[in-house]
């Protein structure tokens, strides 16, 4: 691994630890050169997933933006970086292996807005305001009493 501080490629691995589904591995590195320590992930490659757009158009499936609107909807949350990865993860593991390679876009909001709801509530209503594309807080009212009647 390149240092991202010196560019140096030697390195040495403090600390390994799978995600909960071991799909995961998250690795502390050390620099031998500066010293600063980073943190790399490690992960299965898979063939290259495509998302049917509702449109019907297909798009090449980009993990870095599944986990970025995970993040955003987890901003100041007490959820951590390896809950995030192990989520998206696990949403990516089952769309997989029940669309193939070709997962509808709904199907991956859908199973995250379910996934977020059991993670962390106030997560999940920020996720379903942008996914489900509120227009007033009338909206996010109703959501928000969906999630105490449940």
């Amino acid at each position: 691994m390149r240092c991202p501080k010196c560019g140096n490629l030697e390195d040495k691995v403090i600390d390994s630890r799978a995600s909960e589904d071991g799909g995961v591995i998250r690795r502390r590195r050390e620099c031998l050169n500066c010293g600063t320590r980073f943190t790399t992930y490690e992960e299965i490659h898979r063939e290259q997933l495509r998302v049917q757009k509702r449109d019907g158009s297909f798009q090449d499936f980009d993990r870095a933006k599944l986990v970025g609107g995970i993040q955003k909807a987890c901003g100041k949350r007490p959820i951590s970086t390896e809950q995030i990865e192990a989520l998206a993860e696990r949403v990516i593991n089952e769309l997989e292996n029940e669309f193939g390679k070709e997962i509808p876009s709904r199907e991956i909001g859908e199973r995250l807005m379910r996934y977020l709801r059991e993670l962390d509530e106030v997560a999940y209503v920020r996720f379903a305001s942008v996914y489900r594309q509120f227009r007033d807080t009338g909206e996010f009212i109703r959501e928000i009493q969906n999630l105490g009647k449940k």
